[in-house]
């Protein structure tokens, strides 16, 4: 007897969205950023850079019929669970609004279109077409296809054939997987060419702090499972570390170690600013907030007082045990 050792265990991706993001947020923020530096218009077209299960992008496609979303990963699996588990969420119409694409954003206009056929969609297509033999026919080989998502080399859609972006964001601390200033920079010209003439933004995260060039582990405790921050030894001549989620599911009593690990230079605000205005960026501004001490992290429930907490735009920040900011830079 072979054991499926999966039952009932949750996707590692929905554990993720449930641990760390906010999209509701990091939207509300955004909108305000574009507000103050743009203005004059309702942003509407969003791109979303390391967008993983492009959570965010589908709640953009939510919060206003009008909007469009464009999500770039390289991890194609991510992007599957996005197009059956989110997306799906949007509405009748949230897959003709949603362009994922499969690629490298150093290089945005080689990649490939996530190709989703809706099964819904298909059996509704069928029950339609079904008295027509020719078009029953295409769509059974539709169905015969498969409805999952694939790549699509020879799809018309193109990445640089969407409308301008009014806002491209990176968040998750994703830019530091970029460990070079020239890779930095040359994503950053990608992301400018990307944004709208008529005014768009770009922003980032980041974090810092004395307790962020240090081993750490931290924790948060939520109903079904907990979630572990794990950061390896700090590199301070390269400043580069390691980055691990874990997750203790306690239904289960099962753990799932190193269900994403990353590779990370942790830029300074400084640094990033440098390579923003080489670039071409006309100006960049910074959010911050403070964040609890690492010690007082160590164990919290949930999100804690964290996520309650207020970005404000800084011109000086006086070193903190632990922050968190918002990088925005402005197109010219």
């Amino acid at each position: 007897m072979i054991l499926n050792l999966s039952t009932d265990m949750p996707s590692k991706f929905l554990l993720y969205q449930q641990s760390v993001q906010s999209p509701k947020g990091d939207i509300s923020y955004m909108q305000k950023f574009f507000l103050i530096y743009v203005g004059g218009r309702q942003p509407l077209h969003l791109q979303e850079d390391f967008c993983g299960t492009a959570l965010l992008s589908a709640e953009w496609l939510r919060s206003d019929p009008r909007r469009t979303a464009v999500g770039l990963d390289l991890d194609l699996e991510a992007l599957e669970w996005c197009m059956e588990n989110n997306v799906n969420k949007v509405g009748a119409d949230g897959y003709s609004r949603i362009s994922l694409f499969h690629g490298n954003v150093l290089q945005p206009y080689e990649a490939k279109l996530v190709r989703y056929e809706p099964p819904e969609l298909i059996r509704n297509i069928r029950l339609k077409e079904i008295d027509n033999n020719s078009e029953a026919s295409a769509v059974e080989a539709v169905i015969q296809d498969g409805s999952a998502a694939s790549t699509c080399d020879n799809c018309t859609k193109r990445i640089s054939s969407l409308p301008a972006r009014d806002i491209v964001c990176a968040f998750n601390y994703s830019c530091c997987c970029l460990h070079t200033r020239a890779d930095l920079i040359l994503y950053f010209k990608n992301v400018l060419n990307t944004l709208s003439k008529k005014g768009g933004i770009f922003v980032m995260d980041l974090y810092g702090g004395s307790s962020s060039e240090q081993k750490l582990r931290l924790q948060r405790k939520f109903a079904n499972f907990t979630y572990v921050w794990e950061q390896a030894e700090f590199d301070i001549i390269e400043r580069k570390t390691r980055i691990s989620l874990h997750f203790h599911l306690q239904k289960q009593q099962r753990k799932l170690r190193h269900a994403f690990s990353y590779s990370w230079r942790l830029w300074s605000l400084p640094e990033i600013k440098d390579c923003l205005e080489e670039a071409g960026f006309r100006s960049v501004h910074f959010w911050l907030r403070e964040m609890p001490a690492a010690k007082e992290m160590r164990s919290t429930e949930g999100f804690g007082v964290a996520r309650d907490a207020k970005y404000e735009e800084v011109k000086s920040f006086q070193q903190q045990d632990a922050w968190n900011a918002y990088v925005v830079a402005v197109a010219k």
